[in-house]
């Protein structure tokens, strides 16, 4: 993974949608009729990263994020490990 501080140039008012995986007992469900992420949120990558913040720390993983990609650091579909991850950058910048 790519040195966060290596990318100052990240833009957290780009146009990102919050998404969650249905789930069943905290765990992704596969035996549903629409087996993939629905959307929670539409919002900017920031308030994308908050929300999904917000979510209980045993739910997470569950989410992600969906926005344009912004060279190495952020891509398409950003899973929630990385979300923490690009939190961290946001509150330093």
């Amino acid at each position: 993974m790519p040195n966060l501080m290596e990318f100052p140039q990240t833009d957290f008012y780009a146009p990102a949608v919050l998404k969650k995986w249905p789930s069943k007992n905290n765990e992704r469900a596969k035996d549903v009729v629409w087996p993939i992420p629905y959307s929670v949120f539409d919002g900017t990558l920031d308030e994308c990263l908050t929300k999904l913040l917000t979510q209980p720390l045993g739910q997470r993983h569950l989410y992600q994020i969906h926005t344009a990609p912004q060279g190495e650091l952020i891509p398409e579909v950003i899973s929630a490990e990385l979300a923490v991850e690009l939190a961290r950058l946001r509150d330093f910048l």
